[in-house]
Parts: structure tokens; sequence; C-alpha cells
């Protein structure tokens, strides 16, 4: 389904540790519509998956996307870039087109 990158991974783990416990279960991975240029993605932390949610465990870290964002995820890879312009979590989506 999704891949997280070991970099990703570690940042993920570390800002959930930050949040209180029983708040934090799983990252949810979306998308939502974003006007006129599509779609846009969204991540949060979450207590659980949801009813009909796909769920996967990469790298140590639960990761839960709704069905309706599911087709549009597949073979993502979420990755954590610490570059001169500022850091962020980044999607490398192969189902974006121009």
């Amino acid at each position: 389904m999704v891949t997280v990158t070991d970099t990703a991974a570690q940042k993920i783990r570390e800002l959930m540790a930050a949040e209180p416990e029983s708040e934090v279960a799983v990252l949810r991975i979306g998308v939502r519509g974003g006007g006129c240029s599509g779609f846009q993605y969204a991540l949060g932390f979450d207590r659980g998956p949801q009813d009909g949610d796909n769920e996967v465990e990469v790298n140590g870290v639960r990761v839960v996307i709704d069905p309706f964002s599911a087709p549009y995820l597949a073979g993502s890879e979420i990755d954590f870039v610490d570059a001169l312009m500022g850091a962020g979590f980044a999607i490398n989506n192969p189902n974006v087109q121009a």
C-alpha cells in the first residue's frame, strides 16, 4: 500500500512520543479535495483505525488509510526531508499525473 522511509519513521515516532499516549496510536494518511490544484495530502495522528480503514505497519509505524484515499495513495512513499528551504514530510506518489 504505502512505504515509510527510515528517516520519516524515526521522525514520526519522535512526534508520536511527544503526544499524550492515549491520544496517539496510528498515523492517518488521506487525500482531500484541493480545489483547482487537485488533491492535497492530509497527515495526522489518530487513536486507531476506523471501520473500513486499510492498515499497514511500516518501519515500526502503524499507518491507516481511509477507503476513499487508498487507491490514490497506492505505491506512495512517505519521506522526511530536511533541506535548506525547510523541513517536512514529502509524499512521493507514482499515481500523480501532471
